[in-house]
């Protein structure tokens, strides 16, 4: 299957224009199977995915060891592989604690990192959130550090506003920002995207599919697992389930006008929305991982992208998905 690529940045490397973003195979969203996740990546990988986003505390570590072992027998030359780092105080129940983004604490985070992958150095490291303790510009200026000794090649950031991005950038070039951004999560067009392209950074889109809901799949009689964070979600609950399930129906009827999955207008129209956007998806099984393949030989128009925004409006979506608005971490 032919991929087609896109830069990371102004100046960075080209990888494949969609992501496997690998989390949900070791954590959030219930159980998954071990021999399931590692084929799934490698199937990625002989697809033509060259890009693959994981997090040190995506299961406190396992899904670093996981994409290690689904790597071998693959050239690392030919991969790009982007971490996240987060808490260095986290409790064995896997609850959240505090950022750390100490610059000792950082360098401490990617020793570990290194030796989960098995790899010398990392495409892309970026913190999950800021700590608000600590400067941007220190935090930065200390994966920059580890860029000029060679253990990282790209520096990015998660979740953070508009000044933040500027602040960062002018210590070193930023790669990309990784944010949320679906029909269901399109708060960022206003003052993050364009500043985005302004100074030439990727976005990279993750949760396109709002964590399944728009997948064409869900139903509101969903059984979650007990280890399943999305049964705690507004967005996920109740009357808004109901509704945000009847703006995905209405998503369904272009879907089979032009015979493809829900699931393929919802990252199309993400893919479409510029040059400089790379959506990742979450595709925990091979099934999974083949219908979202499709979506790289769907061509929407510039009149698909008008009747998809129509039949999704961004003030018709009921619920956060988080209990504390996200918006209220950008900085």
């Amino acid at each position: 299957m032919f991929i087609k690529e896109r830069i990371v940045g102004q100046n960075g490397p080209l990888v494949s224009e969609i992501g496997l973003g690998c989390m949900g195979m070791s954590w959030l969203y219930g159980k998954t199977d071990r021999n399931e996740s590692i084929a799934t990546i490698q199937e990625a990988l002989d697809s033509g995915i060259t890009l693959l986003d994981t997090g040190d505390f995506y299961g406190n570590g396992h899904n670093e060891v996981l994409i290690s072992e689904a790597l071998r027998g693959f050239r690392r030359v030919n991969m790009f592989i982007s971490v996240k780092f987060d808490s260095k105080h986290r409790s064995p129940g896997d609850k959240f604690g505090v950022e750390d983004n100490r610059p000792e604490a950082i360098k401490d985070f990617l020793k570990y990192t290194l030796q989960r992958l098995g790899t010398d150095y990392i495409d892309l490291y970026q913190p999950a959130r800021i700590d608000p303790s600590i400067p941007i510009e220190e935090t930065i200026g200390a994966i920059s550090d580890l860029v000029k000794e060679g253990y990282v090649r790209h520096i990015g950031l998660s979740e953070v506003g508009a000044k933040t991005i500027r602040r960062a950038h002018a210590i070193h070039p930023l790669s990309w920002v990784q944010s949320e951004y679906s029909l269901f999560n399109r708060e960022i067009e206003l003052e993050i995207l364009p500043t985005l392209r302004e100074l030439g950074i990727t976005l990279s889109a993750y949760g396109v599919l709002s964590r399944g809901l728009l997948s064409g799949a869900w139903t509101k009689d969903r059984i979650f697992s007990s280890n399943d964070k999305r049964m705690k979600a507004p967005r996920f609950t109740n009357e808004n389930l109901e509704k945000n399930l009847m703006l995905v129906e209405a998503l369904r009827e272009i879907a089979l006008e032009k015979h493809i999955p829900v699931s393929h207008l919802a990252i199309g129209w993400v893919l479409s929305k510029h040059e400089n956007v790379i959506p990742l998806v979450g595709a925990r099984k091979r099934t999974q991982l083949r219908e979202m393949l499709g979506v790289t030989n769907l061509d929407l128009s510039p009149e698909d992208l008008v009747r998809i925004e129509k039949a999704v409006p961004q003030q018709s979506v009921a619920g956060e998905y988080y209990a504390v608005p996200r918006k209220k971490w950008f900085l």
